[in-house]
């Protein structure tokens, strides 16, 4: 099944999963290049949503544009396959190995916003990311590092201590309180 047809088959959770959903698919028809950054109106991204082994607490990264800690993800880049660029992302931001997705499901959708920044040395205009996030499970004992170029820290924090951590509201409310509810 394609990426769109899973959107299309995913039962959305809330009301706001259905909106996104919609606009998603919109987009998605609208964009052949849906999957690529240089859709500077928005694409597609992935997120990983990282649990310990007994889902008590989550890994997340002090994302450097963000200012926050946040969950884990990254861009498409042309591929189809955001389980494997979700993985992919989870290591290379964190340096956990170990993660290994709970379900091939989609565990969560969302339209997030980013506002306009320097990456690189160059502008980023303001645009969206139409985001697909998969739930996956990892040891909390292997070593963590940071990826410098894209945060400056990766913690575990028990689910309570995630919502308090992040300093995005939007995001704690809308997303992360949801994945907490959700896992």
């Amino acid at each position: 099944m394609g990426l769109i047809d899973e959107i299309r088959a995913y039962e959305p959770t809330c009301e706001q999963e259905e909106y996104d959903r919609r606009q998603m698919l919109r987009f998605m028809a609208e964009h052949d290049d849906y999957l690529l950054r240089s859709n500077l109106v928005g694409h597609v991204t992935t997120s990983i949503w990282t649990l310990d082994p007994t889902h008590t607490k989550t890994l997340m990264v002090y994302h450097n544009i963000y200012d926050s800690w946040s969950w884990i993800g990254g861009h498409a880049d042309g591929c189809e396959d955001l389980r494997a660029v979700a993985l992919r992302e989870l290591q290379e931001e964190t340096g956990v190995a170990s993660g290994r997705l709970v379900s091939e499901a989609i565990f969560s959708l969302e339209t997030l916003t980013v506002d306009g920044h320097e990456k690189g040395g160059s502008y980023v205009p303001s645009h969206l990311h139409f985001n697909v996030t998969f739930l996956a499970e990892a040891s909390d004992n292997e070593r963590l590092l940071a990826n410098e170029d894209e945060n400056r820290g990766v913690r575990w924090f028990s689910l309570e201590d995630a919502l308090s951590a992040s300093s995005e509201p939007w995001m704690v409310e809308r997303v992360y309180r949801k994945l907490v509810a959700h896992r």
